[in-house]
């Protein structure tokens, strides 16, 4: 008499670790981004921005990541004046050198933009005078 055997195959896929995307340069119009291990610049028009952590993607080569947008004006920064900080949600994906970038305050939900970001290329920023 032969014994019966019985295999269950697992189906369920596993999400696959973060993965960093690399040190380096990201640019397009109106952004420029400077990725390295611990935390990365963006530099916008009449902004700058923050992320205090490596810059990960998960297995779909999305983000969503925390950090802070700081609005610029032209002219000198006054004594004791307060700068314009904003928590900040920069989400988006990454396919080969192409990025897609939305930033989003969260603390008024306002969407600041989408940009397109190429590896390598020099951003177009517009700075305030």
């Amino acid at each position: 008499m032969g014994a019966a055997l019985s295999f269950t195959w697992g189906c369920a896929a596993s999400p696959a670790a973060p993965s960093a995307i690399g040190n380096g340069v990201w640019g397009g119009q109106h952004v420029a981004l400077t990725v390295s291990d611990a935390a990365s610049h963006l530099e916008f028009d009449c902004a700058h921005g923050e992320i205090p952590l490596a810059f990960t993607v998960d297995g779909q080569r999305a983000f969503d990541l925390t950090g802070t947008f700081v609005r610029e004006h032209g002219g000198p920064i006054r004594e004791g004046e307060t700068a314009d900080v904003h928590p900040a949600e920069y989400r988006g994906t990454v396919t080969d050198n192409r990025m897609t970038l939305t930033l989003v305050l969260k603390d008024t939900r306002e969407t600041i933009g989408t940009f397109t970001l190429i590896r390598g290329a020099p951003g177009q920023v517009f700075k305030c005078l």
